[in-house]
């Protein structure tokens, strides 16, 4: 059961993360959405996806230029996690929107998502990634609370670690 990341990246933040959670984890495949067809997820049991929050809550370039395909793909048998950065103090209304969009769609393809974490410790109005009182994934705001990223990458990657891999 191969398991791989792929992510979306403009500034260079979300692929940082990328990295980081694919060494922690042995390694793994790591895809840039930007230089990968986004139908090479079929190849994979286990994914790691990783968005960062644009605009009014959008999807970034990345995740853009794949979205139609992303959309047509069937993620029913898959185990998936997800992760997403964004700046809660400067877009605190729309804070991590592109994971909460993310996860809609594979919500409606029935994927098994795992990986929830709390949003305690998160100052913002409102997040399409955040249900009840978790997020749908790992949320790292590298804007306003860098010093704290690398314990919650950690924290997920030992949440996840035995379903994931």
């Amino acid at each position: 059961m191969a398991t791989a990341i792929f992510y979306g990246s403009n500034s260079g933040n979300c692929e940082d993360i990328a990295k980081n959670i694919s060494n922690k984890l042995g390694k793994i495949d790591t895809f840039n959405l930007a230089k990968t067809k986004v139908e090479k997820m079929n190849e994979y049991d286990k994914l790691i996806l990783g968005a960062s929050t644009w605009g009014n809550g959008e999807l970034n370039d990345d995740w853009e230029d794949v979205w139609k395909d992303f959309s047509k793909l069937d993620f029913s048998q898959k185990t998936i996690a997800i992760f997403g950065l964004g700046d809660q103090e400067s877009y605190g209304d729309e804070f991590a929107d592109a994971i909460g969009i993310i996860y809609e769609q594979l919500k409606e393809s029935n994927a098994n998502i795992i990986g929830f974490t709390s949003i305690k410790g998160y100052y913002h109005d409102y997040s399409r990634a955040q249900v009840e009182n978790d997020f749908v994934g790992l949320v790292i705001d590298e804007d306003n609370q860098s010093e704290l990223t690398e314990d919650r990458v950690n924290q997920w990657i030992e949440l996840i670690r035995s379903e994931i891999l």
